[in-house]
């Protein structure tokens, strides 16, 4: 799997954009991870967004430099890992394949499903509130993009958000085993 890692950011990048150019990239957290299946797009203007009402302590890190990490706590349990694009928005990683640091990933997740659905992403990638606001500087934390990007990338409507439903912009390999969930056919 030929890529580019993409560091430093284009800061002009909108979300959806990147959330679409990152299916078929590579994540790489500590020496575990693997190619990026499944995104989601969130933009200011989006009410779904923890940005839509402005800059908080919580989400300070989505307004800082693109190409960085913005970490959250859902629901109260889960952690879920984005990649800031332009300052106030961001693309989740709903999915990956898992292909680099596999076993470390089994001890994290002690489960069949590694890495279908956001907080399960967190979770086998060893993800910590630490680690928001950090760089994709290839240390730590590397992000690729592929040299050529899938055929057919899915889009449809994100998913556990009440707000901001009509948005196309949940993208996915398609032909691929371990989206969080499948897309609809229209």
């Amino acid at each position: 799997m030929r890529q580019s890692q993409i560091p430093p950011f284009d800061p002009q990048l909108d979300a959806v954009s990147l959330a679409r150019a990152l299916i078929g990239g590579c994540l790489i957290v500590r020496g575990a991870g693997g190619t990026i299946i499944e995104t989601e797009a969130y933009t200011q203007d989006d009410p779904a967004s923890h940005s839509h009402r402005g800059q908080t302590a919580r989400n300070a890190a989505m307004f800082g430099p693109s190409g960085h990490l913005y970490v959250y706590r859902s629901y109260g349990i889960h952690l879920c890992l984005n990649v800031v694009a332009r300052p106030g928005e961001a693309v989740l990683i709903r999915a990956i394949k898992p292909e680099i640091g596999v076993d470390l990933m089994r001890t994290r997740r002690n489960s069949a499903l590694l890495c279908a659905g956001p907080g399960r992403v967190s979770q086998a990638l060893g993800i910590q509130m630490d680690d928001n606001g950090a760089a994709f500087d290839g240390i730590e934390f590397s992000l690729w993009l592929p040299d050529i990007p899938p055929a057919i990338i899915l889009s449809g409507p994100r998913i556990g958000i009440s707000r901001g439903m009509e948005s196309p912009w949940r993208f996915g390999m398609a032909k691929t085993l371990g989206l969080s969930r499948p897309f609809r056919q229209a």
